[in-house]
């Protein structure tokens, strides 16, 4: 896949580690995008770079308008609807995707505003625990799942060609980056979010107070399980507050599945004989089945990770019939997408 697959410029508002490592991936290679960081110092250090960048959200915006360009909004959930509104007004017209962690208050925001045949929602499943556009990176959707939404196939209207165009220039920025392309629509996509996106940051957070509780010598010894299980308990605690509550009422139901695991595990311990033999063989088999998913088993005799992944994959051409039975199967299988 290549960029020339994309139909048109790529306009990204919000710089910061995904719209940062967008604009770089898209720039290196060749594709014609340009974006908008409200930090103006970010901005500076972007056209220092050579990047097309400016910190005048309405001048970016008409240019999106005047060369049609695929807007990409690389914000959190927090601005969305500010950013929308300035949409309407300097480029009603354009196509919308967003990479937001959380896509039904999302797609919320573009209903209430009667602009789903324009917008595609999207979700790259990958990052890191830095931000800003110091944090971006090239590659950094090498080999990641990259969620593209259809839910506007099913809202009984028939859906005009310019948006499963825009559809299929979502489908293929990502493709373009490196990414693997999975469809969910909105709903699946934030309750499997919550699992293993948003629940991890709780208990990331919940692990560090844990660990720091235990004063100077607990944190001198801890290594490596620590360490891991902690990462991302480094994130902007506005970030995380943003995919957390944006994604509440799915969030609160994969919390309730953990609590009553951990206190299965407290009771085990609290035995006679203590006992979490039953915690620790499923965590196992839960964490040997992601890893043959997601490509990352690896071997007795190696340490490094072989591309193993049992990820299906199936093929679609946009816009012809059935199609939406197409990716509904392949939302079901958690399959990743090519088009034709």
């Amino acid at each position: 896949m290549t960029t020339k697959d994309i139909s048109r410029p790529v306009c990204i508002l919000g710089l910061g580690l995904i719209g940062g490592s967008l604009l770089r991936d898209l720039h290196a290679a060749n594709h014609p995008v340009f974006g908008y960081n409200r930090s103006r110092s970010g901005a500076r250090s972007a056209v220092g770079e050579g990047f097309d960048v400016s910190a005048d959200l309405e001048a970016t915006l008409q240019r999106a308008a005047a060369e049609d360009a695929l807007i990409v909004l690389a914000v959190p959930m927090t601005a969305v609807a500010t950013l929308l509104d300035e949409i309407q007004v300097h480029a009603p017209h354009n196509g919308i995707t967003d990479v937001v962690s959380v896509k039904t208050a999302v797609y919320n925001e573009i209903k209430a505003r009667n602009m789903q045949d324009q917008y595609v929602g999207s979700h790259p499943m990958a990052g890191t625990a830095e931000s800003g556009w110091g944090a971006s990176m090239t590659d950094l959707f090498k080999r990641a799942v990259w969620v593209v939404t259809f839910d506007h196939l099913f809202e009984g209207e028939k859906v005009s060609s310019r948006w499963v165009g825009i559809w299929k220039d979502v489908v293929q920025m990502a493709l373009a980056v490196g990414a693997e392309v999975v469809p969910s629509r909105v709903t699946p996509h934030d309750a499997a979010a919550a699992r293993v996106s948003h629940l991890p940051h709780i208990l990331a957070e919940t692990l560090a107070i844990v660990g720091d509780n235990g004063g100077a010598l607990s944190l001198s010894l801890a290594a490596g399980s620590y360490r891991d299980s902690t990462r991302v308990a480094g994130t902007d605690p506005g970030l995380v507050r943003a995919m957390c509550e944006g994604n509440a009422s799915a969030l609160l139901k994969a919390l309730d599945e953990a609590m009553v695991i951990l206190q299965e595990a407290r009771d085990g311990l609290a035995a006679e004989t203590p006992n979490i033999e039953s915690l620790a063989d499923n965590g196992y088999r839960s964490r040997i089945r992601y890893e043959a998913r997601s490509g990352q088993r690896r071997s007795k005799e190696s340490v490094s990770p072989t591309i193993t992944s049992s990820r299906p994959v199936l093929r679609l051409h946009p816009g012809t019939p059935n199609w939406e039975k197409q990716l509904i199967h392949a939302e079901t299988l958690g399959a990743r997408i090519e088009v034709f």
